[in-house]
């Protein structure tokens, strides 16, 4: 028996702010997909995002509730640098978005942010940074 990675799904309060803000992040969701119960976005190497409203989920598991305490999931997305972790973060800000964490130079090694999605759910912005010597 065997089971392979294929999707990252997410259950959503409002669909047409989630595929919104995703979109504004580069994730093709179809026209029309801020009016369904259920979309998915095509990401790189054939895995797929998926939204279901919480009236989707609940249709099927109808005790659902959302979790308490915000949320427990985040989506990384590497930027092409340092500047873009900064001006992606900044365009989300000034759209009316909630950044959780400024961009800063993480020990770790990398240009990092976080802004939180329409749920509460993290996403991560990251670039490496450049090493000594570039």
């Amino acid at each position: 028996m065997n089971a392979r990675f294929d999707a990252i799904g997410l259950v959503v309060s409002d669909m047409a702010a989630s595929v919104a803000f995703y979109r504004r992040l580069g994730f093709a969701f179809p026209d029309g997909a801020e009016e369904q119960p259920h979309a998915e976005a095509e990401l790189p190497g054939g895995l797929r995002l998926m939204f279901d409203t919480e009236e989707t989920v609940r249709s099927f598991l109808p005790a659902w509730q959302p979790p308490a305490g915000g949320g427990r999931a985040s989506l990384a997305l590497r930027c092409d640098g340092p500047a873009d972790v900064d001006a992606m973060y900044e365009e989300l800000v000034g759209s009316g978005y909630h950044g959780e964490l400024k961009p800063w130079d993480a020990f770790w090694g990398q240009r990092y942010a976080v802004v939180l999605d329409p749920d509460g759910n993290g996403v991560d912005l990251f670039a490496p940074l450049a090493s000594a010597g570039e």
